[in-house]
């Protein structure tokens, strides 16, 4: 198993089939929509920062079917039927043949804006079906997988997270970075949200072994009262990571993660915020809800997600 938590098939033309990324990629799963950019120049400074190969992915969904027609037949005149018929298979293979287009040109767009020192390696790929389950199939390949978090209402928060970001988030095993915004700014320090718990603390030992945020200087955030064990909590995640050779401090900011994180990210425009994925059963989640979901719902800068 490697060292670096961010862990580690061939490069592909778009529109092959199959799993076609070298090992150690990272991945930047972009779909055209207002995030596109963020995706691009941050899965690009990932793949700097971890001197991994890069790929641009995207994704067409199969379309949905065309609505059955019945026998009119006797209704509309002999032939009819298989006229209509006819004419909505060729709309139908028209719609696959644009999205095909659009989709080659997106990624052309894309390729143009990878920097020359991320371009060395880069490989572009055209996959068909659901974002999750494409990147399932390249899980054993991929190092990092960096998307954009749509559907942002006109007001500064989100009433719900991206279904797609949520989906990718809940099942695969290797780091997620989210992109919130349609512009990514070289991250220069980092935040982890760190409760004490299980999932946290394995969290912050991916830190500590991760090239990705090596140098940055760190601070663990603790959301509640500051209670001795609190402290306690923070000063044993600070000691592990001061011995990887990280400078961190510690801060308790009182109020509910889903609030108090977000608040003081606000102030660190340029930091990266790290989470722990989803500690806690689904039934307890769909109870009480996450907190992973609501700080990726909430937050203004980019999240790491780590397991």
């Amino acid at each position: 198993m490697s060292d670096d938590p961010i862990p580690a098939p061939t490069a592909a033309a778009p529109g092959a089939a199959g799993p076609g990324a070298a090992p150690d990629t990272v991945f930047a799963c972009i779909d055209g929509l207002a995030t596109t950019h963020a995706v691009v120049d941050g899965a690009a400074w990932a793949s700097v920062r971890l001197g991994a190969p890069l790929a641009l992915l995207h994704t067409l969904q199969h379309p949905e079917p065309l609505p059955p027609v019945g026998d009119y037949s006797g209704v509309i005149g002999m032939g009819a039927q298989d006229l209509l018929l006819e004419r909505l298979s060729a709309l139908d293979e028209e719609r696959s043949q644009l999205a095909q287009e659009a989709a080659h040109r997106m990624l052309e767009s894309a390729q143009r804006r990878v920097p020359q020192e991320a371009a060395a390696a880069l490989q572009v790929l055209l996959r068909h079906g659901e974002l999750t389950d494409v990147l399932l199939e390249h899980e054993a390949s991929a190092r990092l997988f960096v998307l954009g978090s749509n559907h942002r209402p006109a007001s500064a928060r989100k009433l719900r997270l991206d279904y797609r970001v949520e989906s990718v988030v809940r099942n695969v095993r290797q780091p997620v970075m989210v992109m919130p915004c349609p512009e990514f700014t070289p991250s220069t320090g980092f935040v982890v949200a760190y409760d004490g718990s299980t999932t946290a603390h394995r969290a912050v030992q991916a830190v500590a072994r991760s090239p990705l945020l090596r140098g940055m200087p760190g601070l663990l955030a603790m959301a509640g009262e500051p209670t001795e064990q609190a402290r306690q909590c923070l000063e044993e995640a600070q000691a592990l990571l001061r011995a990887a050779g990280f400078a961190i401090d510690t801060r308790i900011v009182p109020g509910a993660p889903e609030e108090a994180i977000p608040a003081l990210m606000e102030d660190r425009t340029q930091d990266l915020l790290v989470v722990g994925a989803y500690g806690h059963s689904r039934i307890r989640q769909l109870i009480v809800g996450s907190t992973t979901t609501a700080l990726l719902r909430l937050s203004s800068v980019p999240v790491l997600v780590l397991r």
